[in-house]
């Protein structure tokens, strides 16, 4: 199974990516993850991410997608992956389905574990830093929403959305969520 994961700060897609790729046998791949790997190994892409990931920058889309391109095409991913912090907005979630094609596959599922906003807020002011001020975690959580409507409006039309209440206890979301991709996947 192929599948993107998407969520606000505090929506748990890192705990709930990393139960589904446990649960599935599949590899968690975070674009954090791939970019400090090509920065560790000195690859030519690498070097090139490097300046932006030091500045806490986006790395551009360009370098991005040719680095979850080699990522994808690695042994353990053959059989299926979820990717997490890829996409973020709607050009790249259309970026990697043209990836997806010339590598012969296809994304199952854009999995959006969507939490009101106070919740959001909440969890992540629990889990910040120290100075990490409620001003700023609620501009993080207007970003992601600005840049996830767009998102989801890319994958809806598509069939490719799999909205999930993500404001429940963790295994209760865990259960749904393979409920639920079992279900489409038969």
């Amino acid at each position: 199974m192929r599948l993107v994961i998407l969520g606000g700060p505090g929506a748990g897609k890192g705990t709930q990516g990393r139960m589904l790729c446990e649960n599935l046998s599949i590899p968690w791949i975070a674009t954090g993850e791939i970019f400090r790997n090509a920065i560790a190994t000195d690859t030519e892409l690498g070097r090139q991410a490097a300046p932006y990931v030091e500045k806490g920058e986006l790395v551009p889309d360009p370098i991005t997608i040719e680095l979850i391109r080699h990522r994808l095409t690695e042994a353990d991913a053959r059989d299926g992956w979820l990717l997490d912090g890829y996409p973020r907005t709607a050009f790249q979630a259309e970026e990697l389905d043209f990836l997806l094609h010339d590598l012969g596959q296809e994304l199952d599922w854009a999995i959006w574990l969507d939490a009101p906003v106070p919740i959001l807020m909440q969890r992540s002011l629990d889990r910040s830093r120290e100075d990490d001020a409620p001003e700023i975690v609620r501009r993080r959580i207007d970003l992601f929403h600005q840049r996830t409507i767009p998102i989801t409006e890319y994958y809806e039309p598509r069939h490719k959305l799999l909205r999930i209440d993500a404001n429940r206890l963790v295994e209760d979301i865990q259960q749904d969520l393979l409920d639920r991709l079992k279900a489409k996947h038969l």
